[in-house]
């Protein structure tokens, strides 16, 4: 089975906002990004399409044009942040702060989840999609944590490591599990 990851387009949001799973609009460059998006994956055949129920993926599943029905899957939601949505990250109190980035994979923010949750839902959804579409090619309209999460996951990575590379908005990400080992074919393309 191939994977391929598309993170959403840029967000209607201030800059240094934490957003997590809050359902943000996407920003007025989002039919510029979608053609980007469109030309990237113009002649793949895909064998279904996944998204995240938040609308700045939603909104890009359905406008891909793509002649598959969008399958919407709550596990690819991006990391709950809990108190801190849609906070200034600058707001947030820093001894707060600093003692979750230091162990953010078993620690939640207040009234959130852990990014190890995140990661397990990433592979429960990894699991089901190689039992229901092993020879396939999958797309999959997600967020920046989940594909760092998957990601991670395929390099039999550490959490920690999770924000050592950069996850840009409307970039693909392809992982292939046909092999036994499985293995990143790009990321940010």
């Amino acid at each position: 089975m191939k994977l391929t990851l598309i993170r959403h387009t840029s967000l209607q949001v201030a800059e240094g906002v934490c957003y997590g799973q809050t359902d943000i609009d996407v920003a007025a460059s989002f039919h510029h990004e979608l053609a980007g998006l469109q030309a990237k994956i113009a002649g793949e055949q895909f064998d279904a399409l996944y998204a995240s129920p938040l609308q700045r993926c939603s909104k890009l599943a359905h406008a891909l044009g793509l002649d598959h029905q969008v399958a919407h899957d709550e596990r690819l939601k991006e990391l709950h942040f809990g108190d801190w949505e849609m906070q200034a990250w600058n707001d947030i109190p820093r001894e707060l702060f600093d003692v979750w980035a230091q162990n953010y994979a078993d620690l939640a923010p207040p009234n959130g989840e852990t990014f190890a949750a995140l990661q397990q839902r990433g592979i429960a959804f990894i699991d089901e999609c190689l039992a229901h579409h092993a020879n396939q090619h999958v797309l999959v309209v997600t967020h920046g944590g989940m594909i760092r999460a998957m990601i991670a996951h395929v390099l039999n990575m550490q959490l920690k490591g999770l924000f050592r590379f950069h996850v840009d908005y409307a970039s693909l990400t392809r992982l292939d599990f046909s092999g036994v080992v499985p293995r990143i074919e790009f990321v940010n393309r």
